[in-house]
Formats: C-alpha cells, sequence, structure tokens
C-alpha cells in the first residue's frame, strides 16, 4: 500500500496516520505533513514523487517548519524517539529506528485498521439509511396529522391498503382504473406505557360522512375537496383527489380518535413484505378453492407468500358469509401471524432477512411527512416491538346494517357499544389483561384508597374541565352540593390542557378528603395524585378535580358497570386462529 510505503520512509507507523479531524469530527488518513495531498483520492502526482527528498529535507531544516497540506489543518506528526547517531561529514545525519516489537505493531495496525473499518462502516450505514429514505414516498397532510413523532406519548397509526393495481403482475386485481380507495383501513393505538395496543378495523362499507378536506397540491397550493354525506367510509381516499389525509379527517369525524400518521400500502406491499420474511402461516378450517381470488388452500395450516398471501387477504367468497366483515376477520388473523413472525428470533437475528424488509417495506410505504425519515420509521417500529404481542387487540368497529336499505350492503355504527370501544381508545384503556398493569393499580389502589374518610361537608374541592362535554364542571358541582353533600366546592372552569381521564389531585394532609370524593365519584388509586393543594376563593387550601374525557356524567361513578369492556368481538395477536 503506497500510504505503507511513505510511512515507513518517513519513519512514522502507518496506524499513526489515522487522526481524529478536529473540523470534521471523523478518522482520516493523514499522509506526510510535508506533502500537499491530491484533490482526488489515491491520485499520486509526479511532482511530488520526483521532489520528495527535496521537500523532506527543507521541511527538517533547522528554523522551518513543515507546510500544511492546504485546505486543512492537520496535527504534527509524531516521530520515533531514535538513539544518537555520528552524523556523516558534510550532511545532516538519519537516526535509525528503534524496533517495535511485533506485539506492539500489531496493536498498533489493528487500531488503525479498525479506525477504517468504523469509518467505512459508518458511511456504509448513512449511504444506506439515505437509499432506505428515497425508497420511502411521502405525503404532506398538513394539519390533519401531527409534524413528528414521540417515543414518550401513545400514538395512533392509520394502516391503509388501497385497491390500486400498481405494480407488475396486479392487472387483475381490484376495481378496474381504480384510483386506490381505503379498501382496507386499521387504526392502530399504541398504549403509552407500552404494555399494549389496538388495531381497529374500519369496514369500506360504513356509512361515514367525509368532511371538507384542504389537500396540498403538487405546486404547494392547497386546494379544499368538498365533503360528503352518508357515504361508504373508502370513499374518503382517491375519489376527486381525496388523499390519505382526508381519511385521517374521515375517521376523526366518525369516531373522535385523531390519528396523528399514516401508512398506506397497495397490492404490492403484501407480496414484497410476505416474501421478505419466507411466507406467513395461515390456517383455514375447511379447503379452500376460490375462483374469484384464485386461491387454493388444503385445510389446516399453510404458509403463503407473495401472490398467495395477496390472493388470502382478497378472498372473501370462502369464508362466513362471503361479506367484508367476516373477510376483516381473516386479515386480522393474518396481521396477528405476520406480527409473531416479524418479531420471531428468527427474522431478527437474521441479517439478510432484516435487510430484505427494511427494503421491501420502505418501497411499499407511503407516509405522512412526520414520519417520513428513515430514522423515525426506525424508531415507530422500535416502539411497536415493546408491545408484546398477547396485548394487541384486534377488534371492528361495532356495527349494524343500515336501517335504510331493503339489499343490505352497507353498514352504520352500533350506537349500544360503539361509543365505549372509541372511548376506551382515546382513553388510553387496555382492551387485555395486562398482569403487570392490573398489579400496579391494585397496590395504588390499595394505598390511596385505604384508610378513613372525611365527612363530605368537610371536603374542599375545586372542579376543573379538562375533556368532559361542555357544562360538565357545573353539572358535576350541582350533584356534589346538593346530592352528595360537598357543600364546599366550586366551580375553577375549564382546565389549560384536555386530559383522557378524571384525576384528583390533593395535598399529604389531604388524604382523607381525598379518599371520600374518590368514593363519591368512583375513582380508582391511579386517578388519585398525590401532589399539593391550591387556594381557592376564601383563601383556604382545596383540592382539584379535573373530569377528563372518560368522565360519564354528573353523579355516575367511573367505576360503574358502564365501564366495563363492551361485549365485542376481538383477538389477540399471539394466538393463531383458523378461518372459518
Amino acid at each position: 500500500m503506497d500510504a505503507q510505503g511513505r510511512g515507513r520512509a518517513d519513519d512514522i507507523d502507518p496506524a499513526d496516520q489515522w487522526v481524529l479531524n478536529p473540523n470534521t469530527g471523523e478518522y482520516e488518513l493523514r499522509l506526510n505533513a510535508s506533502r500537499a495531498q491530491s484533490s482526488v483520492p489515491g491520485q499520486r502526482r509526479a511532482a511530488d514523487r520526483g521532489s520528495r527528498e527535496a521537500v523532506r529535507n527543507r521541511s527538517t531544516a533547522p528554523g522551518r517548519r513543515a507546510p500544511e497540506a492546504p485546505g486543512r489543518e492537520v496535527p504534527p506528526q509524531r516521530r520515533r524517539r531514535t538513539a544518537p547517531e555520528e552524523p556523516l561529514p558534510g550532511r545532516r545525519g538519519r537516526r535509525p529506528a528503534k524496533k517495535k516489537s511485533k506485539a506492539k505493531k500489531a496493536v498498533m495496525w489493528t487500531g488503525g485498521t479498525m479506525a477504517f473499518v468504523l469509518v467505512a462502516a459508518g458511511t456504509a450505514g448513512y449511504l444506506y439509511l439515505k437509499h432506505l429514505e428515497n425508497n420511502v414516498t411521502t405525503t404532506d397532510v398538513g394539519d390533519a396529522g401531527k409534524d413528528g413523532f414521540s417515543k414518550d406519548e401513545a400514538f395512533n397509526i392509520l394502516v391503509i391498503g388501497t385497491d390500486k393495481r400498481t405494480g407488475a403482475g396486479n392487472e387483475g386485481y381490484g376495481d378496474k382504473g381504480s384510483v386506490g380507495h381505503a379498501d382496507t383501513t386499521i387504526l392502530l393505538h399504541v398504549s403509552k406505557d407500552r404494555t399494549n395496543a389496538t388495531a381497529l378495523s374500519i369496514p369500506r362499507d360504513l356509512i361515514v360522512d367525509i368532511p371538507d378536506c384542504p389537500t396540498i397540491q403538487e405546486d404547494g397550493s392547497e386546494k379544499v375537496i368538498p365533503g360528503l354525506q352518508d357515504v361508504r367510509f373508502n370513499r374518503s381516499l382517491g375519489e376527486s383527489g381525496r388523499n390519505a389525509g382526508c381519511t385521517m379527517r374521515t375517521v376523526k369525524e366518525a369516531t373522535g380518535i385523531q390519528p396523528d400518521h399514516f401508512m398506506m400500502a397497495d397490492f404490492n406491499a403484501v407480496k414484497t413484505l410476505t416474501t421478505a420474511v419466507d411466507g406467513v402461516t395461515v390456517c383455514v378450517e375447511h379447503a379452500v378453492d376460490d375462483k374469484e381470488s384464485k386461491l387454493k388452500l388444503p385445510a389446516g395450516e399453510s404458509k403463503v407468500e407473495g401472490e398467495k398471501a395477496l390472493a388470502f387477504l382478497r378472498t372473501r367468497h370462502s369464508f362466513g358469509n362471503q361479506g367484508d366483515l367476516d373477510r376483516i376477520k381473516v386479515q386480522q388473523q393474518f396481521l396477528g401471524s405476520l406480527m409473531r413472525k416479524m418479531s420471531s428470533g428468527d427474522t431478527l437475528t437474521n441479517p439478510s432477512k432484516l435487510l430484505s424488509l427494511a427494503e421491501a417495506a420502505t418501497k411499499a410505504l407511503t407516509v405522512d411527512t412526520g414520519i417520513g425519515k428513515v430514522s423515525t420509521l426506525k424508531d415507530v417500529a422500535l416502539e411497536l416491538k415493546k408491545v408484546p404481542t398477547k396485548n394487541i387487540t384486534f377488534l371492528t368497529v361495532p356495527v349494524r346494517d343500515n336501517p335504510t336499505e331493503k339489499v343490505k350492503a352497507t353498514v352504520v355504527v352500533d350506537e349500544s357499544s360503539a361509543p365505549q370501544v372509541f372511548q376506551m381508545i382515546k382513553s388510553d384503556t387496555s382492551f387485555t389483561e395486562v398482569k403487570k398493569k392490573e398489579a400496579k393499580e391494585k397496590a395504588a389502589v390499595a394505598a390511596r384508597l385505604k384508610g378513613e374518610k372525611a365527612d363530605p361537608s368537610q371536603v374542599r374541592v375545586q372542579v376543573l374541565n379538562g375533556g368532559a362535554p361542555g357544562g360538565s364542571a357545573q353539572a358535576q358541582l350541582t350533584y356534589l352540593q346538593t346530592e352528595a353533600g360537598v357543600t364546599k366546592s366550586e366551580n375553577a372552569g375549564n382546565a389549560g390542557t384536555t386530559q383522557a381521564r378524571t384525576t384528583l389531585e390533593y395535598a399529604p394532609d389531604q388524604a382523607d378528603q381525598a379518599r371520600r370524593l374518590a368514593d363519591i365519584m368512583g375513582l380508582s388509586g391511579s386517578a388519585m395524585k398525590p401532589g399539593k393543594s391550591v387556594t381557592n376563593s376564601q383563601g383556604l387550601p382545596t383540592m382539584t378535580l379535573t373530569l377528563g374525557e372518560d368522565f360519564k356524567g354528573a353523579g355516575v361513578k367511573l367505576n360503574s358497570s358502564s365501564a366495563a369492556t363492551p361485549n365485542v368481538e376481538k383477538s389477540t395477536a399471539d394466538k393463531a386462529q383458523c378461518a372459518s
């Protein structure tokens, strides 16, 4: 190696030539400081080669400093310590190098080589991340979503599967000429503590109101697409130029739940992702031979990938009553199996599979600009990985047949059970039993609710509205004063922020008052927040009751039977199920 030869000629160990450039913060290969480096890496100049000795002699003459390479600051090189030698007549003598031990040379060379490997790997890793980032397609949805992603908060991602027939081999699928409707839509809620997640499927034939949708055009201008009333949910995407932001707004309108981000995939995504993980295991109770989707499967378990995986997800005439609601159940079972496969050791410890998965995922996805960077997508994936598959619940928006139709083709929200499902998601409440969370809750209840309770007439509290319907603070105050005997209470207006759950903050010496109010309100131990008191209008210390989005109405206890998990059909990602 040329650098090695020059280093030895100058009596400098080549490993010492890897130095940290203070201007860039990276290691660089430093050649002889007396010689200007070529502007092209690896290129030698004939003039440099021909005058090397002359340059060296000038640079080492008494009273002169070696010139630095142009355009960069390089620290002076270290010289070996040598024994003195008698100079030859008429010239300045060179000192013979003291031999280093082979072991020390090995250490030095290893250090230099490792520095090179680290720099090379870091550069390659950065370039590969940029390559992956270029794979991802992004859509600016404006204020329909969030600007960034927080690893410390609960988050909602709207997963959209379109019926657009882009990609080789997809000409025979979907509606001919489809602009890409919201064919499959799942709202994925991940809890703040990462102990659980809920995947809520939204039927494409659900009748909804699509709100007016501001969309950002290619030239940067904004166009408002007029909304629609009483139409199928799948029309919230594609039609009239509606983008994923319109679908996000429609979800908010229909459920009250705000999606933070979206991820959208087409038919190709199913094929490439399932191939990247070497297939997904599915199960059917009866053999399938579907002429519409071309799916053929024996009874029991099978592994599907590529075209067969897409056919499995598109099949509906072979399951249940051949409708979209039964196809949703099959899709949920498939996603559960895919999650198990992606989180298995076989995938996570296989570099080849991980790279294939990264390539497939980034090429297949369209996401909002808030999570459009690969580093952000990596953060999202790592947060999702924290959730145990046994605590990932799949369920569908509770619906009933559209009463205005004679031939049942569409569905509407079931108002008897859907609002509670939506509220549980909004309040970050798990649909599964999380043992760790339950144990913590029980300990909190035991510590905070156990003990003497003050007489209601001695309870001093101010009531704030922190997310409940308008007028709730006054309504609850009236109930406390006239029905519960809490006469020393007052309305403090609206809280500064909105919160999902009702809380009661109190000072340690108000614990007996807090226990009484918790009993009246049906508050859990986790809703009680030991802290500090505030001063009421009479200048006396008082507790603070903040009504959250879970507030059910004046006089209705928060732990009443209506707070139980709604009776809806659901499944979890850890259990394999057979489609029937």
